[in-house]
């Protein structure tokens, strides 16, 4: 189960673009708390630390600010227009006891049975959609795939959920599946048995015919 990552933040007074932009440069990250019908509060994280919880997979943080705790679940990470640089983080505030839907990342473990008649495992589904409690929350869904053959499917009803955490996806979605590749040879058999003939390009009608009169010519 996920973890509670402890980070000190501190109220954020100044607001906008340019102001968050000298925060990132001086090493800090722009956030914001909300919820539980109380003030949005704008917040400044130290940036390394944030970013190495959330790459880790956490999804719970128990921020001090000022003389108080809160308690708060990441809502969204917005990142740089490569995706790459975290930018600003929402928190919303929770109770530990109260449920929260959650998306988790799948990891697929194993090499299917089928690799070896020929087939490739091709995952389709890389994160699940759940509900559980708060202090419930898995940092990742593993499913182990070894046991999969040529053909197998596997569904999202498959997967082995912790107590307490259930999807919110349908239970009939395609998670992977293990099947040959077919490489696609029988579109080029037309143009081998036609290649004895190339085509020239540029070659106008009136020049084949040309061609197929000299050789009548010669004949007289």
């Amino acid at each position: 189960m996920a973890q509670t990552a402890q980070i000190t933040a501190k109220a954020r007074p100044e607001l906008g673009s340019r102001a968050n932009k000298r925060l990132r440069d001086s090493g800090m990250l722009p956030g914001v708390i909300y919820g539980h019908k109380e003030a949005v509060v704008p917040i400044t994280l130290p940036k390394k630390e944030v970013v190495n919880h959330l790459s880790h997979g956490a999804h719970l943080f128990e921020l001090a600010l000022d003389a108080k705790r809160e308690t708060v679940l990441v809502k969204e990470v917005q990142y740089d227009h490569l995706g790459l640089e975290v930018m600003h983080v929402d928190f919303a505030r929770v109770s530990l006891d109260e449920e929260v839907e959650i998306t988790v990342p799948l990891e697929l473990k194993g090499e299917p049975k089928g690799e070896k008649d020929g087939g490739v495992l091709q995952q389709i589904i890389n994160e699940l959609e759940l509900k559980c409690k708060v202090t419930d929350i898995p940092d990742v869904i593993r499913h182990d795939v070894s046991e999969m053959a040529l053909d197998d499917v596997l569904h999202i009803n498959q997967l082995k959920l912790p107590s307490g955490v259930t999807c919110l996806q349908d239970g009939d979605l395609i998670v992977a599946t293990v099947k040959e590749i077919q490489e696609e040879v029988a579109a080029a058999a037309p143009a081998e048995e036609g290649a004895a003939e190339p085509e020239v390009i540029g070659r106008k009608p009136e020049d084949e015919a040309a061609e197929g009169a000299a050789p009548e010519a010669e004949k007289k």
